[in-house]
């Protein structure tokens, strides 16, 4: 009988050599092992994908954040207001001398665009030709000229009725001021549009606010 054989047991459970039998580890536990291997693996995938559309929808601003500059920030819109010191100082149409000054080739657009001035409250002295220093070359829409003063008071009150007016200062010394009608002219902007745009002039711009991006 072999050293192996426990006492008592022969026959057929005879266990014959000089050998222990091997005995193999369950491959239940290798399985679990690959599984947990796996899930984790998946995980991370799952988890950088999330990632990178998040950069894709956002990477913008992750990219200025992250090199130490923050989005643009732009302030909310106040249209064409001006500061309340300002605003105060601002004359009323009615105040507003305006001559009108037919620069083009077509006729009578002086009187016509004086007429719908007078309609608007504004005060039109004359409407006549251009004087020759202006006469056939002026190429934009209106040219609006008067004493440099008038650039912060009565012009801004005058283009709000052509937002294409261009406007320039001479040496004048009265306070008339000139709208001169140019090439491109084709109409003064629509009458409800001129009085928002008179309205958002002469509305005091609010304080500014802090940083809110």
């Amino acid at each position: 009988m072999s050293m192996l054989t426990p006492p008592g047991m022969g026959g057929k459970y005879r266990i014959t050599g000089n050998a222990y039998p091997r005995m193999r580890r369950p491959h239940r536990r290798r399985r679990i092992a690959l599984l947990a291997v796996a899930a984790v693996v998946a995980l991370s995938l799952a988890g950088w994908g999330t990632m990178q559309l998040i950069d894709v929808f956002t990477g913008g601003e992750k990219k200025a954040v992250a090199g130490g500059k923050k989005p643009d920030c732009k302030p909310a819109a106040t249209g064409a207001a001006v500061p309340a010191k300002d605003a105060a100082k601002l004359p009323k149409p009615a105040a507003v001398k305006v001559n009108v000054y037919n620069a083009t080739a077509r006729g009578g657009l002086a009187k016509q665009v004086g007429d719908e001035l007078k309609k608007r409250g504004f005060t039109v002295v004359k409407t006549e030709n251009a004087p020759k220093e202006y006469d056939k070359k002026v190429k934009a829409a209106a040219l609006l000229v008067g004493a440099p003063k008038s650039l912060q008071s009565q012009l801004p009150v005058l283009g709000t009725q052509l937002k294409a007016a261009e406007k320039k200062a001479d040496a004048r010394g009265t306070q008339e001021v000139d709208l001169i009608i140019g090439d491109a002219f084709k109409s003064l902007d629509a009458k409800k549009d001129a009085d928002a745009a008179l309205v958002a002039l002469t509305r005091p711009a609010p304080a500014p606010s802090g940083d809110t991006c």
